[in-house]
């Protein structure tokens, strides 16, 4: 009598694919810690460049001739500093995300991520999720750095809403890099400038350092079509004006889950049709 294959519980497969994931954060924190120099020297620029951003609103009244009070100048610190951590913390999250394939590629191993018995979505969750926390932990040190240099007031900050438009903001960002990962799997010679293109257009609609509103016209339009802007408004309303959740439920926080909603799973999606194309027509290894 034949015997019918086991077929493992729904509860097994997600604690085997957890796992998989989690050797994904483990090995680029490896990858980390091997190119540990030029950590330090990019969280060192990173931390520098913070910080000259934000002089420029110490600098403002000798910049306009116009004197402003003390509120003014801590208000103005403030949105800088919102505008340069969080485009910080999004960049990395954007880059570490889009840049997987490319990351196996520059280490020669390719080859065996892609034949491991390992799902994609596996994959590509587990380097999503280090790029949150490579990023969050770079955005503690340059807040720690800055909080020494500038005195400014959070005592009007609702930090519930700070919490929910960074977890938003953070998936909608990471459906926007497993889309943009496709151009670097398709494209080997060309595919990263094209996601730096991207990125560059983001931070400029975005309102990261001004504003949307001092863009031209027919630019504002393409502002609300980035989870940037919602998240770094969201943010400076709740730290600045200290807005609550619940005002910025549907103004701010839902157009981010849906855009995570739609962008993550679309992004897998795509990513795996366009997997078995690089495979099928021999561009996977390819190296620019």
């Amino acid at each position: 009598m034949a015997t019918v294959p086991h077929q493992p519980s729904l509860i097994a497969t997600l604690l085997r694919e957890m796992r998989s994931s989690y050797a994904f954060i483990e090995r680029n924190l490896f990858l980390t810690r091997r190119y540990w120099g030029w950590e330090v020297v990019w969280i060192v620029y990173s931390i520098v460049n913070a910080i000259s951003i934000t002089f420029i609103a110490k600098a403002a009244s000798s910049i306009t001739g116009e004197a402003l009070s003390d509120a003014a100048t801590s208000y103005f610190i403030l949105y800088l500093i919102v505008g340069t951590v969080v485009w910080h913390y999004l960049s990395i999250v954007f880059d570490m995300t889009s840049e997987a394939i490319q990351w196996e590629r520059w280490e020669g191993t390719i080859e065996y991520t892609f034949m491991a018995p390992v799902s994609r979505t596996a994959h590509l969750i587990g380097q999503s999720l280090f790029a949150v926390l490579f990023g969050a932990v770079h955005t503690v040190i340059i807040l720690a750095v800055l909080g020494l240099i500038f005195q400014v007031d959070v005592s009007n900050a609702n930090f519930a809403t700070l919490a929910l438009a960074t977890l938003a903001g953070s998936l909608g960002f990471i459906g926007l890099g497993l889309m943009a990962a496709v151009l670097p799997l398709l494209w080997p010679e060309k595919g990263i400038q094209m996601t730096n293109i991207i990125k560059a257009l983001i931070l400029l609609v975005s309102g990261v350092y001004y504003p949307i509103t001092v863009l031209p016209e027919w630019l504002q339009p393409i502002s609300y079509l980035s989870p940037a802007t919602y998240m770094l408004d969201g943010m400076r309303r709740g730290l600045l004006d200290g807005a609550t959740p619940a005002d910025l439920m549907v103004s701010h926080i839902l157009p981010l889950a849906l855009t995570a909603f739609v962008a993550i799973p679309l992004g897998l999606f795509v990513f795996g049709r366009m997997e078995r194309y690089a495979k099928r027509t021999g561009i996977l290894k390819r190296n620019g």
